[in-house]
């Protein structure tokens, strides 16, 4: 699929329901979800997946952070909200972006910027090598199911835009049938470093991707990570540790 224009299927709408506020792209399918009250917090379990490199990587102010697909803005709010980083994000559709500005409330500062372009033309320009400590791709189009960009060339511009040390994460869907070429793809771009954390109800299926040296965190050292993130930001990470210390442990370590 092209996404140099949108199609009449990628017209942003949006429901509410119990206090939450969806947005869709034309069908029933949920590209993101906002609970008005307090729109920081990432609804959606799979969003809140998408900010697990925050178990192994800590942003400070000089830190950037790339987004490819703004959805409804969740994990912007919350990049913003929750740490110092600066966020950087490519969005190809403008009325997405619109709508989120209206609705959605998103982040209007200094620390965010937002370009309308192909996130895979985004990734190829050269300021953007080497800039990112963490990359989170979220990229459907209306039909919400398999990514639209999902070639080994783009996930080796996403390995390039990553700094020295990096963490993508990318949102899949487990029971579709582009999962195993992505999965085949995103491991021949990152040199195997690939970790899958468990699906979701939803069938979403988030996938971390590592880059640089050999990453071995001691069993205790990423419990206690995990508790310091569960305690400041919010999010199910003792989960994600025991998860991941129970399929990526060697010796007291957890190796990636």
């Amino acid at each position: 699929m092209s996404l140099d224009t949108p199609s009449c299927d990628d017209i942003p709408i949006m429901s509410e329901l119990a206090g939450v506020r969806y947005l869709h792209l034309g069908t029933e399918w949920v590209q993101g979800a906002m609970r008005i009250r307090r729109p920081a917090e990432l609804v959606l379990a799979y969003a809140r997946q998408m900010m697990s490199w925050l178990l192994f990587l800590e942003p400070d102010k000089d830190s950037c952070v790339g987004l490819l697909g703004l959805g409804a803005g969740s994990l912007l709010r919350y990049t913003l909200a929750y740490t110092n980083a600066t966020a950087e994000t490519a969005e190809w559709n403008p009325a997405v972006t619109a709508m989120c500005r209206a609705y959605f409330r998103l982040p209007e500062n200094e620390r965010s910027r937002i370009e309308h372009v192909d996130a895979q033309l985004w990734l190829d320009e050269n300021r953007n090598i080497a800039r990112y400590m963490a990359l989170m791709v979220d990229l459907y189009d209306a039909s919400a199911r398999g990514p639209v960009r999902d070639s080994v060339q783009f996930y080796q511009l996403c390995f390039r835009a990553l700094g020295d040390v990096g963490i993508m994460t990318v949102n899949l869907f487990g029971d579709h049938e582009s999962f195993p070429r992505n999965m085949a793809n995103i491991r021949e771009a990152f040199d195997g470093r690939v970790i899958e954390l468990p699906e979701v109800d939803e069938g979403n299926s988030v996938v971390l991707a590592f880059k640089g040296p050999l990453l071995r965190i001691g069993t205790k050292q990423l419990q206690a990570r995990a508790d310091r993130l569960e305690s400041i930001y919010k999010l199910p990470a003792r989960h994600w540790a025991r998860f991941l210390l129970s399929t990526h442990e060697q010796a007291g370590e957890f190796v990636v």
